[in-house]
């Protein structure tokens, strides 16, 4: 139960020039992950929609249900946000102005997120929509591992996979991910989403993102920092939200 969610809370904040694992060669295309029907992920999964469904609170959608796992919580999550994230990527990543961006362009202010040659193990500047799409190609290669990110109809066996050091430090890995992708879109491309009408669908998917990350404390501070502006008010609603004052907006 809770351990694993302490495990993933302790872990180092992943380097900027650490060794990163090997983007696999992707087509630059974005499927929607899916849970198998009557799989654990598929039932922890029915919880948030049922609950947001019902008119629930994002606060309440993000807790741990009663008797569940905390690691398969996380999981489960970790592949929904990702659905998440490339769905609204997908929006904008064949636009022309993507190719406009060099190296090291396109970040946050005061940031650059590099990326690690597969090849040499150094890191390499890369421009921010291209950083993006390695992210997600690798993201979606370590999820479609069903050694990684088991859907499995034996439950004992998914929860062996999912209570090991290896997957939370993989998990807390993602979701740093998933946030500096969010940073990139937020920083340099807000005004494009705006444009086609995605800006309310964005903010609700950064919102919930932002929920799940403070109530298990999945990002190092250093990591929120440089959005430390948007992230705020949401950190502000969830904490007023966990008092009972309320959740609006």
């Amino acid at each position: 139960g809770r351990r694993i969610c302490d495990t993933i809370k302790l872990l180092p904040p992943e380097n900027m020039s650490s060794n990163l694992p090997r983007p696999p060669n992707g087509s630059g295309t974005f499927q929607p992950l899916r849970h198998r029907s009557g799989t654990m992920r598929d039932r922890l999964h029915g919880y948030t929609k049922r609950t947001l469904g019902a008119g629930g609170s994002v606060t309440e959608a993000v807790a741990l249900p009663p008797g569940e796992s905390c690691a398969g919580w996380v999981a489960v999550h970790a592949i929904d946000f990702y659905n998440d994230v490339s769905t609204i990527w997908a929006v904008m990543s064949t636009d022309p102005y993507l190719e406009s961006f060099a190296p090291g362009e396109g970040f946050p202010s005061g940031v650059e997120y590099r990326w690690s040659n597969p090849a040499t193990g150094e890191t390499e500047s890369v421009s921010a929509p291209v950083y993006i799409e390695k992210v997600l190609e690798w993201i979606a290669n370590e999820m479609n591992d069903p050694t990684k990110f088991p859907d499995d109809d034996d439950e004992a066996e998914a929860l062996k996979v999912f209570q090991t050091p290896a997957f939370a430090a993989l998990c807390g890995q993602i979701f740093r991910r998933l946030f500096r992708v969010y940073g990139i879109i937020y920083s340099s491309f807000f005004g494009t989403l705006e444009a086609l009408g995605m800006a309310p669908h964005l903010n609700t998917c950064f919102k919930h993102f932002m929920f799940f990350c403070t109530e298990f404390g999945l990002l190092p501070e250093r990591e929120v920092e440089p959005l430390e502006v948007l992230v705020k008010p949401i950190r502000k609603k969830y904490y007023l939200s966990k008092q009972g004052i309320g959740e609006s907006g």
